[in-house]
């Protein structure tokens, strides 16, 4: 073979690779972007289901938060007898029953508010069993009193776990 004859093959084959190649990534690149594009579609589309199931956990958990409130769940939940130990555990089981009912929309938040949340609801039973425990306290009635008198000088863990799932709420938007 002639060396004219490899120069011909080579000028003609080497801009048909370069233009193969080009066109080969160009399309490559196009593919990919819509490729994201329908995934950022589909991902949309599943945020907008998600997000009243996001809100409604959210909601739910408020809920609870004002439920095992000590001022309020000792308003709500009356002695039965003068026992300060049946009054503690019938405020604990409520407590623990509204967990339990509510444990499902761990799932739709974040694992930081999960936790806040678990927190608020050990340091209220940290909180009844402390005043139980405390000389003051000598019946259910006196219970509650001692209770709803620490609430006073410090915060109640609900309120400020219920403040962090506002905060978060308000980072959805």
């Amino acid at each position: 073979m002639d060396s004219t004859k490899i120069i011909e093959i080579l000028a003609y084959t080497i801009p048909s690779l370069i233009t193969g190649s080009v066109a080969y990534f160009l399309f490559d690149s196009y593919f990919k972007d819509q490729q994201n594009t329908r995934r950022w579609l589909l991902q949309k589309e599943a945020q907008k289901d998600a997000l009243p199931l996001r809100l409604q956990a959210y909601e739910r958990m408020a809920l609870y938060l004002e439920r095992i409130n000590l001022t309020k769940l000792l308003i709500r939940i009356t002695p039965l007898s003068q026992d300060k130990n049946d009054y503690e555990n019938l405020i604990m089981a409520q407590i623990e029953q509204e967990f339990e009912h509510n444990s499902t929309q761990q799932i739709y938040m974040s694992d930081e508010c999960w936790t806040i949340i678990v927190t608020a609801k050990n340091a209220t039973i940290q909180m009844i069993r402390a005043a139980n425990k405390s000389d003051r306290v000598d019946s259910a009635d006196k219970l509650r009193e001692v209770l709803l008198n620490d609430l006073m000088e410090k915060q109640s863990p609900s309120n400020a776990a219920l403040a962090y799932i506002k905060n978060e709420v308000g980072q959805l938007w």
